[in-house]
């Protein structure tokens, strides 16, 4: 796989890496970097869990529909080469999170043919690899990716994972945003963001307070401020 300046792990259901995948791609025309989309999987992350006891209603639905939506990615990047995953994540992100009634799309159905075969003709690609949906050989491969993404940060992280510079480049967990910012501040964002993670004794900031994604599909329109909650473990459920 060819050297790029940002290696982007990413899965396709998580709202937060769509929002900081957007800052990102803002950056990388601003400086001129590359961007390799790269994957992990919030389904392998959390097979260990009991979803009904730690994550609300349909984050189930959801993750698995995440992991469908990668293998599809997977073999768009096996057949089609590195260059078509990008094109293809932001044309499922801009219809799940972005779209006219996207606040209403049931989690199952995003990992459905139905779902993907508009979104794989957007991307310029051909409808058959929606076959990958549910061909469970591309698994080995994701576990892989997600393994490799975990070994860059430690294991008790989400998505999405960032890598500046690889291989030998920092890497670290998020930034998570819930607000798009505009460009002169998306480029000094990240340098704010990339000067605190290139200290090498610097471990973790947090806060678990977060606005609702500014995205249609939490309700929350361009310009305004989503309503302030208290996440745990990258869900809305107030109980660990």
């Amino acid at each position: 796989m060819a050297e790029s300046d940002i290696d982007y792990y990413f899965d396709p259901v998580c709202p937060f890496a769509w929002l900081t995948s957007k800052w990102v791609r803002s950056v990388a025309l601003q400086r001129g970097y590359t961007v390799n989309w790269r994957f992990i999987s919030l389904r392998m992350l959390n097979a260990h869990i009991d979803y009904e006891r730690h994550f609300p209603p349909g984050y189930e639905a959801g993750h698995t529909s995440g992991l469908r939506l990668l293998r599809l990615a997977a073999r768009a990047r096996a057949e089609h080469g590195p260059a078509v995953v990008g094109p293809l994540y932001e044309a499922i992100g801009a219809q799940v999170f972005d779209a006219e009634g996207s606040e209403d799309l049931d989690p199952a159905e995003r990992g459905s043919r139905a779902f993907v075969e508009p979104l794989l003709a957007e991307a310029g690609l051909p409808g058959h690899l929606a076959e990958a949906l549910e061909d469970d050989r591309w698994d080995a491969l994701l576990r892989a990716e997600t393994d490799r993404a975990l070994s860059l940060t430690g294991k008790d992280v989400g998505t999405p994972i960032v890598h500046f510079r690889p291989p030998e480049g920092m890497a670290f967990f998020g930034p998570v945003i819930s607000r798009l910012p505009a460009e002169p501040d998306a480029v000094s964002l990240w340098d704010h963001v990339v000067g605190l993670a290139s200290f090498p004794g610097f471990a973790e900031l947090k806060r678990s307070l977060r606005e609702r994604p500014q995205l249609r599909s939490f309700g929350v329109t361009h310009g305004e401020a989503g309503q302030e909650e208290d996440w745990h473990g990258g869900s809305r459920r107030h109980k660990r």
